[in-house]
């Protein structure tokens, strides 16, 4: 059933081994760095409980309990609009935007689920575990999160003609499991409480069988784990300076399984590229689409940062100022439209699920993810050199400065010197600060970095269409068909490895 906030904070005070700033942490749930997150994904447990929001954010599948929208298996367009109006309430009620909280991730899952017969045929155990622990998310309402990237090492050789951990690898067989070691970048798996844990690269050329073609499910309190991360934002200057960066920061983890114990039924394939492959061409299938919402949102906040400041100038009807306003709605729209479309043409997966319309997904992840550095750069433009030059909180509360500056900061009785201070405070966070060229680079890379992003549009995308129009317009009909897609057999190493690396994280 869902779980409370104080249930998923005891869930995590396992006594796994994390570091971060060369600090060894007693209790994420606690630490400065890691409390704020921790706070958020507790509060959207305890959402679920809220009467208000209970019928938003959670569903009754027959049995008597209630579990989380997020983790529901779509079977309908309506489990998708369901899905979407669940994650705008919860990023609305958190005032931000965070990514890596499960919904995300969840997805992969599904993606697997599709591959049953590629499992069933490899091996029935693992089409039968797939199932079991997509049943366990939607009952036990885990934290889930994903583990794809490899240190990857020198990536102009093989693993095995380097240190072969430089990609996570099956070790030994056992009766109980598989033991595992290499390492993985995980986003929140110190505070998570289980990952999909499955391969970057699969660069195996003919090969069917590979130690490092392993998939799992990775319980995150398990022996042997260390979780060494990157040091947070949150604690390096005040709240009232950085909002975002004290709230929002996701501290990503790079995960090292030191001779991990896998059991078996935490298996959901092994040594098998074929099954690896499959699953890398259709990672995101699902996935996609909660994280191309949060790029929606993330617009909303651009926009209502942009305007907020042309108001509080007073430039607002100047046409230059609204051709630039204009600029970043058409960008929001054009990520909504997506989005809305993909449930609307949506299409029927290999199992019978419910998918986005997969065209309409990836060419709306890559409007969201290419064009954000542009946009931010035109919020930037809007709201002027003083994002980058206004002092900080303690000189507007100093008694010495305070009246100068609330002189200088005061835009008529409509605006006084802290509204003013509070709106460049929230800009300099969301456009300048480490914070937001962190997320700047996370939202490029976090799916697929952006070769990976453009080879899923053309694989999805019908050509046919456009061709066979074209060829009855310019009297070329009886040519469409001699024109045969490219060879996918046989072609050279490079492209293979290319197709092979198009869903890598």
């Amino acid at each position: 059933m869902i779980r409370t906030g104080t249930q998923y904070r005891d869930s995590i005070r396992d006594g796994r081994q994390v570091w971060v700033n060369g600090e060894r942490v007693k209790d994420v749930s606690t630490h400065p760095m890691f409390k704020p997150l921790v706070d958020i994904r507790a509060r959207m447990y305890d959402m679920q409980h809220e009467s208000a929001l209970r019928d938003t954010l959670t569903y009754d599948e027959g049995d008597g309990e209630r579990h989380a929208i997020a983790y529901k298996l779509p079977l309908t367009r309506q489990d998708w609009w369901d899905k979407r109006r669940a994650t705008d309430l919860v990023l609305e009620d958190m005032g931000g935007v965070v990514t890596r909280v499960g919904d995300e991730t969840v997805g992969e899952m599904w993606s697997l689920f599709d591959g049953q017969d590629v499992l069933a045929e490899l091996d029935p155990r693992f089409s039968a575990n797939i199932r079991t622990h997509i049943h366990r998310v939607v009952h036990g309402d885990v934290f889930h999160v994903s583990a794809n990237t490899d240190p990857k090492g020198d990536r102009s050789k093989l693993p095995q003609q380097q240190d072969p951990d430089v990609l996570l690898h099956v070790v030994k067989e056992t009766d109980a499991g598989v033991i595992v070691r290499g390492a993985k970048y995980e986003t929140a798996a110190a505070y998570a409480n289980q990952a999909f844990t499955k391969p970057a690269l699969a660069s195996w050329g003919n090969d069917e069988q590979s130690e490092y073609a392993i998939g799992f499910i990775c319980d995150l309190s398990a022996p042997n784990l260390r979780f060494i991360c990157r040091t947070g934002f949150a604690g390096r200057a005040s709240k009232e300076d950085y909002p975002l960066s004290n709230r929002f920061d996701e501290i990503d983890t790079i995960v090292v399984f030191d001779d991990v114990l896998i059991p078996w039924e935490n298996v959901l394939f092994y040594r098998h590229t074929k099954a690896a492959q499959f699953l890398q061409n259709t990672l995101h299938r699902y996935s996609a689409f909660a994280f191309v919402q949060r790029g929606l949102k993330f617009a909303d906040m651009l926009i209502g940062t942009a305007l907020f400041n042309t108001r509080q100038t007073g430039v607002e009807k100047i046409q230059a100022v609204q051709d630039k306003l204009a600029k970043l709605a058409c960008y929001r729209e054009g990520i909504n439209a997506h989005l809305t479309a993909s449930i609307a043409l949506a299409e029927r997966s290999p199992a019978g699920l419910m998918m986005p319309n997969q065209s309409l997904l990836y060419t709306g992840r890559v409007l969201a993810t290419s064009q954000l550095h542009e946009m931010m750069n035109t919020v930037r433009d809007l709201c002027g050199g003083q994002i980058c030059l206004t002092p900080d909180h303690a000189d507007f509360q100093n008694e010495e400065t305070r009246p100068w500056l609330e002189k200088f900061y005061t835009l008529g009785e409509h605006w006084q010197a802290d509204d003013r201070r509070k709106l460049l405070a929230y800009a300099r966070d969301l456009l300048n600060s480490d914070y937001a060229s962190h997320r700047l680079t996370f939202q490029m890379f976090a799916q697929s970095p952006p070769y990976a992003q453009m080879a899923a549009v053309y694989q999805h995308f019908d050509w046919d269409a456009p061709l066979e129009f074209v060829g009855r317009s310019a009297g070329l009909s009886d040519r469409v068909k001699g024109i045969e897609d490219p060879p996918t057999e046989g072609d050279s190493a490079v492209s293979q490895w290319f197709r092979a690396n198009a869903a890598q994280d």
